[in-house]
């Protein structure tokens, strides 16, 4: 059973950091895509961040300069640094992988809470 348990979320103040991770297991992955998505209240799910297995980088334009995604191949993690964090930043946290053979599969994260506070 594949599962992608995630950690790190909470509540921090404006201008600090967090760190989110996820680890995803239960089958080869093989080539794949992991990012991270997050959904804030009455607003629809949108990528904050994705890294491919050639380390090749997408960020939301609202998150460069201050958001680092990484990745370790061989434990199947990726991680999200955030800093000079705003409260518009406040929202569940999600991590996903997905092959990149599309329809091949995708899986998602239960979803973490990050709570800026202003």
């Amino acid at each position: 059973q594949v599962q992608l348990v995630e950690s790190g979320g909470g509540l921090v103040q404006a201008g600090g950091s967090l760190r989110l991770s996820c680890a995803a297991s239960g089958r080869s992955f093989g080539i794949n895509v992991m990012g991270w998505y997050r959904q804030a209240p009455g607003k629809q799910r949108e990528l904050v961040a994705s890294i491919t297995s050639g380390d090749k980088i997408t960020y939301a334009d609202s998150v460069k300069g201050r958001f680092t995604i990484s990745r370790d191949n061989a434990k199947n993690t990726v991680n999200l640094q955030m800093a000079s964090v705003k409260p518009e930043d406040t929202a569940v946290y999600y991590c996903n992988v997905k092959s990149v053979l599309p329809g091949a599969y995708n899986y998602w994260g239960q979803g973490t809470q990050v709570t800026v506070s202003s």
